[in-house]
């Protein structure tokens, strides 16, 4: 806590613990994207693998300047359909993935998906790459590792009068449950470590 002036104001160090304590607990709702950032982080502090979100390239093309300090991006478009949320290496081996999440209980939308992410991942399994979907469902709080081969089928069968949605026990069924933990949140490489080593 800061005082008006901005000094820091003097925190009993019985007082610390608890503050500690608090602002862990109220991280608990954070958004999958933000518990994958965090495992990313701990695995690269830790020389375990090196993962990182790709950024969406961006074309800026109207910029105002109020202050040298403070420029504001007005316009801007994106350059290209971007492909996954994720990729890196681990281990020797190339990874990619989506993460995504819904508040349905029964099903996960096909519709959270494109056709250009769709054909990425194709491609990444067809190279030999490590391609995996994390999905959550929030209501739940259960997050899981998908194999995005198990993907494709319930993908292209859409297009010829199948569902638009993946029930959540085919999700249960075929995936592989990822507990959250501590240091790494999200902690996928176990399951990796599982599959494929």
């Amino acid at each position: 806590m800061n005082y008006p002036n901005g000094q820091r104001k003097f925190v009993p160090s019985n007082q610390q613990t608890n503050t500690i304590n608090q602002k862990n607990f109220s991280n608990r709702g954070m958004t999958l994207e933000e518990d994958i950032n965090e495992t990313n982080a701990f695995y690269l502090d830790t020389n375990k693998a090196v993962i990182h979100k790709k950024p969406t390239p961006v074309q800026i093309v109207k910029v105002d300047y109020p202050k040298r300090s403070a420029a504001v991006i007005k316009e801007g478009y994106f350059k290209q359909a971007s492909t996954t949320d994720y990729n890196g290496i681990y281990r020797g081996k190339y990874i990619d993935f989506e993460a995504k999440e819904t508040r349905n209980k029964t099903s996960f939308p096909l519709a959270n998906f494109h056709d250009h992410q769709i054909e990425h991942m194709k491609s990444v399994c067809q190279h030999g790459g490590i391609c995996f979907i994390i999905l959550r469902f929030t209501s739940m709080q259960e997050t899981f590792f998908y194999p995005a081969v198990k993907l494709f089928p319930f993908w292209d069968s859409q297009f010829n009068g199948g569902r638009k949605s993946i029930p959540y026990q085919e999700v249960k069924a075929a995936s592989w449950e990822v507990p959250l933990q501590y240091q790494a949140r999200v902690d996928y490489l176990q399951v990796i470590d599982q599959l494929y080593f």
